[in-house]
């Protein structure tokens, strides 16, 4: 009788250390919650202004460096290449065309301009080691008439000194250029052809 109550005191009292929980299943949710909330990350405030200063610097590095060496928009001002280019036209400057190649007739170009060191669209005539004679109104490159279908009809080509007749010869790496607008435009008529580091790049025409 001794020997039972004994046994039945021992099995209450183990009975008692076991704790079961009212929910098994909500156990393992919220240790998965709660490992979730531990693992979230923690942006603070100034290394968001951090992230987005860096991002601004490196999209303006970007656009520089592609305005700088490769294509930029230009607008056109002045009528100095009426017809082909409108005042107030937005136009594509190619600042890559010359990198590995030379200007060539008839294309038109962004130069540094030597008389005031601004920045002017021309037209190439002619090139290094050629000669460019204005006679009675029209334009000879080494001798030959020039064919000028860009220009309004009935344009003629005068000199902007007393001479009616002007003979001019490219040095090495120099440049002839004209405007479109031979009335109004001041060329290499006024201040002789320009340096090649001068040319900056190749104005990209719309079809």
């Amino acid at each position: 009788m001794t020997d039972s109550i004994a046994e039945q005191r021992i099995s209450f009292l183990d009975l008692k250390m076991i704790t079961v929980p009212m929910d098994p299943a909500a156990a393992p949710v919220i240790a998965v919650r709660r490992a979730a909330k531990a693992t979230k990350p923690n942006v603070s405030f100034p290394r968001q202004i951090a992230v987005l200063l860096l991002v601004a610097v490196m999209s303006l590095g970007f656009y520089w460096l592609t305005s700088r060496y490769f294509v930029q928009s230009i607008e056109v001002v002045g009528e100095s290449m009426v017809p082909t280019l409108e005042p107030g036209n937005h136009y594509l400057l190619n600042r890559w065309a010359y990198h590995k190649a030379t200007p060539q007739h008839g294309d038109i170009v962004v130069i540094r301009d030597p008389a005031d060191h601004g920045f002017s669209v021309k037209r190439v005539i002619a090139l290094e080691g050629e000669s460019v004679h204005f006679l009675n109104g029209m334009v000879y490159v080494n001798s030959e008439r020039l064919n000028e279908p860009y220009l309004t009809p009935g344009t003629h080509t005068f000199t902007y000194s007393q001479a009616k007749e002007q003979l001019i010869t490219c040095g090495k790496d120099q440049y002839f250029v004209l405007g479109d607008n031979r009335l109004v435009s001041m060329d290499s008529r006024s201040y002789g052809p320009v340096s090649r580091p001068d040319i900056l790049g190749q104005v990209v025409l719309h079809n």
